[in-house]
């Protein structure tokens, strides 16, 4: 008998009982869907999955006693193939919780399989804020960045600074239609307006026609609602076709860091952005993207890997707390809990899915100013979570009214 009984009895109140956990199948499996060969390769794609492996392996590789198992499948950015292959891993190979899934237009699809069968999505690379708006879900969550964030960021700040006048490329899909709506708003809110904009199929190559309009409309500022090598090929575009020599400013809506890798400090220099992550902000972020780039043949991670990261260890933490992967109990020890860890030392998932984060407004450096590999980005302002997010009493979410 032990000396202190009561200590025993507090400690089984306490924490969730092994033997009494209840998981589904013989493990906990993710599956990490994304573009794996396409346009949205490079700040996705088997990065993400790397990401979600290391979270696995940083969470000790089980939980609740269970194995954690990570498979990956190309949704080749197309909502039918995506929608197909989340109703397959869900119905028939028992996948827990979808993981990533770039493109407006798929993550839609594949929430409205998730809120179906009432499984777990955490998006990490979908920017369109209908996610947690009109087509919320209390199973999704939109962990790393969304087009009302990117708008207050980028918008707000190149208006205030005098680009009054904006002309907009944007990708015709649904964050690109929600980026520029954002946009709008906030750029009329600093005093600005949208003189006109134009529309690109996705994975455009000439955007001669596009920049040939912007530059006739005289706006000040030429926006890109666009992502991935549409926002790489619109900047190489607008460089050879000087835009910005000939005194219209370029801010592009959504890139990363993948891509300013691809373009160059030379054509990038000079460009305004908001991310929620950098490599290079703090000793945290240095520390976990070294072990990434370690892994991937000494490339940093974006913004989307590590919302990956970050998503999966929070999933893990709420199976672990729940003592369940059953996803409405989950989901709810989701919402419960303060998200913590390397990468996101404090935040909190709202009612709508919106995880409360901090972003931070970055200017990119010349070459001139850049000290060593991947040292891209200069922080202009850190953006508080409050500032960044929609209000909820302006939120279209059901979950919220």
């Amino acid at each position: 008998m032990s000396k202190w009984p009561w200590l025993a009895i507090t400690a089984s109140l306490c924490m969730p009982s092994v033997a009494g956990a209840q998981i589904s199948g013989d493990n906990v499996k993710l599956g990490v869907l994304n573009d794996q060969s396409g346009i949205y390769s490079d700040l996705s794609g088997q990065g993400s999955v790397t990401a979600a492996r290391m979270a696995v392996e940083d969470f000790g590789g089980k939980v609740l006693g269970k194995s954690i198992e990570v498979i990956f499948s190309d949704h080749q950015n197309k909502p039918d193939v995506g929608s197909t292959i989340a109703t397959r891993w869900y119905d028939l190979e028992n996948v827990d919780a979808i993981v990533d899934v770039p493109v407006s237009s798929v993550a839609l699809a594949v929430q409205d399989v998730a809120r179906q069968r009432k499984r777990i999505v955490l998006f990490s690379s979908a920017g369109t804020s209908d996610l947690t708006g009109k087509a919320c879900s209390p199973f999704g969550t939109q962990w790393t960045f969304d087009s009302v964030a990117l708008a207050k960021g980028t918008a707000s700040a190149v208006t205030k600074s005098g680009g009054d006048s904006w002309f907009f490329i944007t990708a015709d899909y649904a964050f690109g239609t929600a980026m520029e709506a954002d946009a709008k708003r906030y750029i009329g809110e600093n005093g600005g307006k949208l003189v006109g904009s134009v529309r690109h199929p996705q994975g455009t190559t000439d955007f001669s026609s596009f920049l040939l309009q912007a530059q006739a409309s005289k706006a000040k500022v030429v926006g890109l609602a666009n992502a991935g090598n549409d926002t790489i090929n619109a900047i190489k575009g607008a460089s050879e076709f000087g835009i910005t020599r000939s005194g219209q400013k370029l801010a592009a809506m959504l890139i990363f860091l993948s891509d300013i890798h691809s373009l160059g400090l030379d054509v990038s220099q000079g460009l305004n952005l908001t991310e929620s992550f950098y490599w290079d902000l703090n000793d945290g972020t240095r520390t976990w993207s070294k072990r990434f780039g370690e892994r991937m043949g000494g490339r940093m991670p974006t913004m989307v890997h590590a919302g990956v990261y970050s998503a999966v260890t929070h999933y893990l933490k709420a199976i672990q707390a729940a003592g369940t992967d059953d996803a409405e109990k989950v989901a709810a020890k989701m919402q419960e809990m303060k998200v913590s860890d390397s990468i996101l030392p404090a935040a909190e998932v709202r009612k709508d899915g919106r995880v409360l984060r901090p972003y931070y407004l970055f200017e990119v450096k010349s070459p001139a100013e850049s000290k060593k590999p991947y040292d891209y980005y200069k922080l202009v302002r850190e953006i508080p979570a409050e500032e960044a997010a929609r209000p909820l009493s302006e939120s279209p979410c059901p979950l919220v009214k």
